[in-house]
């Protein structure tokens, strides 16, 4: 009788449950190596923010006295707008990119894989490589972008030591690295329903109205998936080239918050006023991510067993 009664009153988990549990089973390595290699270096930044510290005596706490500082110097403002500039044109240009070759090289056809492959190369040249590359690039004396502009007779700018310029340019060489973002929409656009297309045709449709109707609208959560991974991570992603091209330079021109972060810690030592800078920046990051996901609460596509 107890045998049968224990077995009656056991707990049955439903298959949605036991699927979201495989779920949070599969994501707790990542989840915990991102607690310890994320969050909580996160959580030391903003204690020390809070803080005087130079790396050599202990901290001494000061409130918010490193907040009104960083607020009042003028430097930070500028790293901010830069920071801003870049961040809302490099990665739109990204996601575009991404999307026009996604929508080019999707079909399965002889030799499609090869160019997959080129495109997806610069995913993965190490930052420092890429930036040299991108340095040569644009020399404005010998790098190949000027001599082209010189043989169709158009203006060669110099580049990274021109304050008009210098910024544009490391916004061309973070755009042109689509082989992450073209990979996964290429994967979304096969993904959809061939139906819906072959129905399309049969009404009369063209290309670019399956593109506006359909593709488009389906499409559209990866590529805001993509637009916040690239605005969040450009902006971090930017301060490799910064130091190995610019410095920051010419003036304050690429001076970007990464950049300024480094500067203020490891070179003036002053690392209660960038942990500050760290936590503000990391604030923004956070408030323009909860923005995006109670704006775009509805558009998800949710596939239940």
């Amino acid at each position: 009788m107890s045998v049968h009664r224990s077995a009656a009153t056991s707990p049955r988990w439903s298959p949605h449950l036991l699927r979201r549990a495989q779920l949070w089973l599969m994501l707790a390595p990542f989840l915990a190596g991102a607690f310890l290699l994320i969050g909580l270096p996160t959580l030391l930044t903003a204690g020390l923010a809070f803080t005087r510290y130079d790396a050599i005596m202990p901290p001494v706490w000061v409130g918010l006295e490193n907040f009104a500082a960083i607020f009042r110097r003028e430097v930070f403002w500028i790293a901010v707008r830069n920071s801003l500039l870049f961040a809302l044109t490099a990665a739109p240009l990204q996601v575009l990119g991404a999307l026009l070759l996604a929508l080019l090289l999707h079909p399965v056809r002889r030799g499609v894989e090869g160019y997959r492959s080129a495109v997806y190369l610069s995913a993965v040249v190490p930052d420092v490589a890429y930036a040299l590359i991108w340095l040569w690039l644009f020399n404005p004396l010998y790098g190949p972008i000027n001599l082209v502009l010189a043989a169709v007779r158009l203006p060669q700018p110099l580049w990274l030591a021109d304050p008009a310029t210098a910024l544009a340019a490391l916004v061309i060489m973070a755009a042109v690295r689509v082989g992450e973002g073209m990979l996964l929409l290429i994967a979304a656009r096969q993904a959809l329903p061939a139906a819906f297309f072959q129905a399309a045709m049969l009404d009369g449709a063209g290309r670019w109205s399956a593109f506006r109707y359909i593709t488009w609208p389906l499409l559209l959560p990866w590529l805001l998936l993509l637009l916040v991974r690239d605005v969040v991570i450009g902006a971090h992603a930017a301060f490799t080239p910064t130091l190995i091209m610019t410095g920051g330079g010419p003036g304050y021109a690429t001076t970007l918050l990464p950049f300024l972060i480094y500067e203020e810690a490891f070179g003036s030592l002053r690392i209660g006023q960038a942990a500050a800078m760290m936590s503000v920046m990391f604030a923004a990051i956070g408030l323009f991510v909860w923005l995006v996901f109670r704006r775009s609460g509805g558009w998800a596509q949710v596939d239940e067993p």
